[in-house]
């Protein structure tokens, strides 16, 4: 219960701070690690640094889905907020990709709760550019709960998905685009 009550403070009264976890942890940086490429996004690899993280996600085709969720789940004032924040942002494909009903049931004014919970697992406090994101093996949420990281190869891998673009900067944080939905345990 404190810590619901903590991450509660945080998402509506304070600037999000990153938390430490495990035995690595994320840290931020300003440096700008290599960007990836995809076909998957039609986001252009710099972002836009004069929009937030939800504007710029508003612009794109790719995350209308995205954009919709953090509206029913109350969550765009917060993600406007100065941050910095971290997303690891599951495209339209990456939410297709849930069993079918998931996502009409998710949106659902009384599904609030367990919406904000998975939306907020894919975000992470602080600016953790994808230099910082392959040095590490977990980072802690916004929910609470720590995300997985694995690098083999060139590939990264967050709670399961796929990162497919990264470093999209924002005027208050970074996206990093996924191809699946996260869900906390």
């Amino acid at each position: 219960m404190k810590k619901f009550s903590f991450v509660l403070v945080v998402l509506l009264a304070a600037p999000l701070l990153l938390t430490g976890c495990a035995e690595k942890t994320a840290t931020p940086t300003a440096e700008p690690g290599p960007p990836q490429t995809s076909s998957e996004t039609s986001l252009e690899q710099s972002g836009d640094q004069a929009k937030d993280i939800v504007d710029t996600a508003a612009a794109s085709d790719d995350f209308k889905t995205l954009v919709a969720a953090v509206k029913a789940a109350g969550l765009v004032e917060t993600l406007k907020g100065e941050g910095p924040f971290t997303v690891f942002a599951p495209t339209d494909a990456a939410f297709a990709k849930l069993p079918e009903g998931t996502l009409e049931e998710l949106l659902k004014p009384e599904s609030k709760e367990k919406l904000t919970s998975i939306l907020t697992y894919h975000v992470v406090p602080g600016k953790v550019m994808a230099a910082d994101v392959v040095l590490v093996e977990s980072a802690t949420t916004v929910q609470g709960g720590d995300v997985e990281i694995a690098v083999d190869g060139d590939k990264v891998v967050v709670g399961g998905a796929n990162v497919t673009v990264t470093d999209l900067q924002c005027s208050n944080g970074v996206i990093h685009v996924i191809d699946a939905v996260m869900m906390p345990k």
